[in-house]
């Protein structure tokens, strides 16, 4: 039981930290919470105890209740079905599944039929997702889930906190949340190379929170990068998303050589639909560059958006577009280098000490850096970023754009 114990105080002594007002047992109440324990080696028939693992996911999520801790031995669990979960923890007991501490876990839905979806298909709902979620107060952390139909799917999932997880490679977006979908927190993704042979890379984004609604949302600590369609979208969300200290770089570019080629490519797409419902989503202290199309874009939304803070850099389209007639944007301290074009705004958006505001050249001489590489290094035993301390700030101190 000592490496059980261990698992209970790293997961959620971290969750601890990070979820702000999210309520999370203490360490002293879940002391007295069983632990579940998966091994590659395991067998669903035994008990689930650290001597007798279970050997699938799902068989420990079948038996978790209200304050239980799934822990998951390192290795590649590979799915002939998805995940399903569809038990929901409460507000004092969370469930909680992760990776024991130090140890990879990769879920792996390559041989999911639906990850094979035709050219013009569609996903049935149940079975979208490696990892498909209809439940709420669940922790869910340190899993890499790859060649799923989608990655992780939530609909109808309230007050849930997903921490350090790496969503890649799968056949559509590598994180959806949608539908009737509350008070979750995003933290710590990393979401890449996702894409959707079946639309020729129309719909694969590395992070969704699209048709649906649902306040309380955040983003926090996201690297969303090379993914087909775009980096973050927002399409059809009608609830105010939190966005801050998230990375979008490098979507939007055919690798894949698919036909008919339909991916957008913008960083973060905060609006869509026809028409556009009007959205404040915020975003702050953010990087988008190398995108194929803006770096940051309403996509319609006449809502009052709040940008602050964040950086534009090397995206072929805008850098910032927050144009549709009747926008209420409100654009502050952002920075604009090398994009398309730094910024095209609506005669009714708000726009303060921004790079184009303040005149002068703005290039890619302005800065301290514009190489990357520290910034998409390893992240922190934590899940923390990189620090990249010179990454796109300014070499005149002017207090503009994202710090990491």
């Amino acid at each position: 039981m000592r490496g059980a114990r261990r698992f209970k105080r790293a997961v959620l002594g971290a969750a601890a930290l990070a979820v702000g007002a999210v309520v999370v047992p203490t360490q002293a109440s879940a002391a007295a919470a069983p632990t579940i324990v998966v091994a590659v080696n395991g067998d669903d028939a035994a008990a689930g105890t650290p001597d007798h693992p279970l050997r699938t996911i799902q068989k420990a999520v079948d038996k978790a209740k209200p304050g239980d801790v799934i822990a998951v031995r390192g290795g590649t669990y590979a799915l002939t079905d998805n995940i399903t979960i569809a038990t929901s923890g409460t507000a004092s007991q969370p469930i909680t599944l992760g990776a024991y501490p130090g140890e990879r876990v990769v879920v792996d839905g390559e041989a999911l039929p639906a990850s094979h979806t035709p050219v013009g298909g569609s996903i049935p709902r149940a079975e979208r997702g490696a990892l498909h979620q209809e439940a709420s107060y669940w922790r869910i952390s340190g899993l890499e889930i790859v060649n799923g139909p989608y990655g992780v799917y939530c609909d109808g999932c309230n007050n849930n906190v997903f921490a350090r997880l790496a969503t890649h490679d799968n056949y559509e977006s590598g994180f959806q949340l949608q539908g009737s979908s509350s008070n979750n927190q995003i933290l710590d993704l990393d979401s890449y190379a996702n894409r959707d042979p079946r639309k020729n890379g129309e719909s694969a984004d590395g992070l969704a929170i699209k048709e649906g609604s649902g306040t309380g949302n955040v983003v926090r600590g996201a690297r969303l990068w090379n993914n087909v369609d775009d980096g973050f979208d927002a399409w059809k969300f009608t609830s105010p998303i939190l966005i801050e200290n998230t990375i979008a770089y490098g979507n939007g570019f055919n690798r894949w050589n698919f036909p008919d080629f339909a991916g957008d490519g913008n960083g973060f797409k905060l609006g869509g639909g026809s028409p556009a419902p009007a959205v404040a989503h915020t975003v702050r202290n953010s990087i988008s560059f190398d995108n194929a199309a803006h770096g940051f874009t309403d996509n319609g939304n006449p809502g009052a958006l709040a940008l602050s803070r964040d950086t534009a850099f090397g995206n072929q389209g805008t850098g910032f577009d927050a144009d549709v007639p009747a926008s209420r944007a409100v654009l502050t301290a952002n920075l604009s280098l090398a994009d398309g074009r730094a910024v095209a705004l609506a005669s009714t958006t708000t726009s303060s000490g921004n790079s184009w505001d303040l005149g002068g050249t703005w290039n890619a001489s302005s800065v301290l850096s514009t190489d990357p590489s520290a910034i998409t290094g390893a992240r922190g035993s934590d899940g923390s970023l990189p620090p990249a301390p010179n990454f796109l700030v300014p070499r005149d101190g002017t207090e503009i754009g994202a710090r990491f």
